[in-house]
């Protein structure tokens, strides 16, 4: 794994967000915050989730363990998760300018929301945001789906054929 590699994911990563939050724009807020019985309770719900995880990971990176994810609550529009998102999205920038291919073999060690210890090397943690992200996003679609709206397209080479 080396760090241009691993900006070009997170590149990738910031587009599909950004798709992912324009096809949920088109919901109307009833349908963004309606119970689709999946692993989050909504689509609101599941981008919480998964702005919340870039956002605890983030910190993790700089040394903090927050205790606890942030709150699909308060978000009350596909605008506020945006928003806030663009302020994880440019931490993550900056700590990628940073990062060196030495650093990407240190051992990072956090406490989790359950208090538990973990520590990984710092390209696996960085993996596995971008992993966990498309994991829930292809819950997203579904959900889209079920409310009768249209998923957007963020296949990684979609994202190779649109981007520069």
């Amino acid at each position: 794994m080396d760090v241009s590699y691993l900006r070009e994911l997170y590149a990738y990563n910031r587009w599909a967000n950004g798709q992912t939050l324009g096809a949920a724009e088109r919901l109307t807020p009833e349908q963004l915050t309606r119970d689709c019985h999946s692993s989050f309770r909504s689509v609101r719900d599941t981008l919480a989730h998964i702005l919340g995880a870039e956002w605890i990971w983030l910190e993790r990176w700089h040394g903090r363990s927050p205790r606890a994810l942030l709150s699909a609550g308060e978000f009350s529009t596909v605008g506020a998760l945006r928003e806030r998102w663009a302020e994880v999205e440019a931490g993550q920038q900056a700590f990628l300018a940073t990062l060196t291919e030495g650093a990407l073999l240190r051992r990072i060690a956090y406490i989790n929301t359950k208090g538990e210890r973990w520590e990984y090397a710092q390209w696996q943690m960085l993996a596995h945001v971008v992993n966990h992200s498309t994991y829930h996003r292809g819950q997203v679609t579904t959900m889209l789906r079920q409310l009768g709206g249209t998923p957007a397209d963020t296949d990684l080479l979609t994202f190779y054929d649109v981007e520069p």
